[in-house]
C-alpha cells in the first residue's frame, strides 16, 4: 500500500523558515528598533535640557572644545600654578575613571606634568 503524502508547507512558512534561519529581520523587528532609537533620542534631548538648565555655561567641555582631553587641558592650561584633581573634575563633571585615563594619557604624552599628588600644571609652566 502507498503511504500518503503529508501536506505541503506553504509559501509562508518557507518564507518564516528561511528568514529565521539567515537571521533576515522582519517588520516587527525593524520597528521595535525604531522605537528604541525614538526612545534614546528622546532620553538624550531631555539630558541636554537639563544639562543646559544646571548652568553649565562654566564647564570647558561644553564650549565648543572638541575632546574630553581638550577640555582638561584647557582646564589646566588656565591655572598655570596647578589646579587639582577635585577642581578638574568639578569643573568637568566626569567621573573619577574617566578623568583618571585622560590625565593619564595627558600626562604620558606630555602636555601636563604631575606636580604633586592631585596636582597637574600645564608641560610649558615647568619649561618642557
Amino acid at each position: 500500500m502507498a503511504k500518503k503524502k503529508g501536506k505541503s508547507p506553504s509559501f509562508d512558512a518557507m518564507v518564516k523558515f528561511f528568514m529565521h534561519n539567515y537571521s533576515i529581520p522582519t517588520k516587527r523587528d525593524i520597528e521595535g528598533i525604531v522605537a528604541r532609537l525614538e526612545r534614546i533620542e528622546r532620553l538624550v534631548a531631555a539630558m541636554g535640557e537639563a544639562r543646559s538648565r544646571r548652568g553649565s555655561e562654566n564647564r570647558a567641555v561644553d564650549k565648543g572644545i572638541v575632546t574630553a582631553s581638550d577640555g582638561v587641558l584647557e582646564i589646566i592650561r588656565r591655572s598655570p600654578q596647578g589646579i587639582g584633581f577635585a577642581q578638574i573634575k568639578d569643573q568637568t563633571g566626569f567621573d573619577e575613571k574617566k578623568l583618571r585615563n585622560i590625565l593619564f594619557r595627558l600626562n604620558k604624552t606630555g602636555k601636563i606634568v604631575r606636580k604633586s599628588r592631585g596636582i597637574y600644571e600645564p608641560a610649558a609652566a615647568t619649561g618642557r
